[in-house]
């Protein structure tokens, strides 16, 4: 028998239970995969963001011009500062990039996982894998599992299932079929983009193209990104992607801290015999991937230059499919639950992860909102379980 039932041992979930099991709180992880945390590993393969260390406004405004209220509570219940604290009271120490980007000193996803796991022991969370949820059996929660239908019927219960996404590693979206008009439509978030790329730009594939700015509507940023033989992805890419996936176009500007007028002074330098690219070599100090863009993306070259190398237009044919995108939006929409996470047509079900309707760019905003929804969904289950 257990008094709180967790189903996915992501970020979120495990969050969730930590929340549980120290307040003294009998929990179970249910999890379908035959391990825990599979994306969160994965997520750490290239070095493991965990947060954003930033002021609060800058922050918030990197889920959307107005965050729903419960997102932006739970946030600034466990933010970047409580990111850090809760990792280094793992055990694992914390340095923060030149970009606000804040890494375990090891980098790595494993060790702060397995010392997650050895605490959630102490605390007694039992963590059962293999275990699908199928949905509910009156009020009891249903389990297909090796040994075969298991039902449930705890106090209190929180989903944390993931999004659509990467369903190799357990993200699948099949949940949303337990809970129907609760659940906005998935689209992929922070994920690649088809470019037909001609015969020209073969040398150039799996080339990351540094230091650019790029521009999609109302969104802009500093980064950079990588041409592959699918189209384009990449850091640079997935902070507009959203802007992009909704319509707006693509436009990179190749030169981001010289002005147009500099440019084109440094064009109007004699040329003589050398050929364009190794002029824009010289005078530039081009790249051969930004001089592949340019002729790529460009022809027919106009006479003036610079306000091309300023705003190349990347035509492109849309998103890469949603099981290829780091993240995805949509989920449960907020306005289906209170503000402490919980579905208000199942009382005692709470909600957190990337199950739930929000949307955010990669540089540890995504994790950070998965650990502070955990932690608000699990504090306020723990409230009522121990009411």
């Amino acid at each position: 028998m257990t008094d709180a039932m967790v189903i996915g041992a992501g970020p979120a979930g495990l969050m969730a239970a930590e929340q549980l099991g120290r307040a003294g709180v009998s929990v179970t992880v249910a999890d379908a995969m035959p391990s825990v945390g599979r994306k969160f590993l994965m997520a750490g393969k290239s070095g493991l963001n965990i947060t954003k260390a930033e002021q609060r406004t800058a922050f918030l405004a990197a889920y959307g011009s107005s965050p729903p209220l419960a997102l932006t509570k739970a946030l600034d219940d466990f933010g970047p500062d409580q990111v850090m604290s809760w990792a280094e009271g793992l055990g694992q120490t914390v340095f923060t990039g030149s970009t606000g980007r804040v890494f375990p000193t090891v980098m790595k996803a494993s060790p702060l996982l397995r010392a997650w796991l050895a605490r959630l022991r102490d605390y007694g969370v039992r963590i059962e894998t293999r275990w699908r949820w199928d949905g509910w059996q009156g009020d009891a929660l249903r389990f297909e599992t090796p040994d075969g239908t298991v039902t449930v019927t705890p106090k209190v219960t929180v989903l944390a299932t993931g999004g659509a996404s990467w369903a190799r590693l357990g993200a699948n979206g099949a949940w949303a079929a337990h809970l129907q008009d609760q659940v906005a439509p998935f689209a992929p978030a922070n994920m690649g983009f088809v470019v037909d790329w001609s015969p020209h730009m073969a040398p150039y594939l799996g080339t990351p193209v540094k230091s650019v700015g790029l521009t999609a509507g109302n969104q802009s940023t500093r980064g950079e990104f990588i041409i592959s033989e699918r189209g384009i992805e990449g850091g640079g890419i997935y902070m507009v992607s959203k802007a992009m996936r909704e319509g707006a176009p693509l436009t990179i500007d190749l030169l981001p801290d010289w002005p147009e007028d500099k440019i084109r002074a440094a064009l109007e330098k004699p040329r003589g015999k050398a050929s364009l690219s190794n002029h824009l070599r010289k005078v530039l100090r081009f790249s051969p991937v930004q001089t592949a863009l340019l002729m790529e993306c460009g022809r027919p070259l106009p006479d003036d230059l610079a306000p091309l190398i300023k705003a190349l237009p990347i035509a492109h044919q849309g998103p890469r499919p949603m099981d290829e995108a780091i993240s995805t939006a949509g989920g449960v929409r907020f306005s289906a639950l209170t503000d402490d996470l919980m579905l208000k047509q199942r009382f005692g079900v709470f909600c957190a992860g990337e199950m739930l309707d929000w949307e955010a760019p990669t540089g540890g905003y995504l994790i950070t909102a998965c650990l502070a929804t955990g932690q608000r969904a699990g504090a306020a289950a723990v409230k009522l379980c121990c009411a």
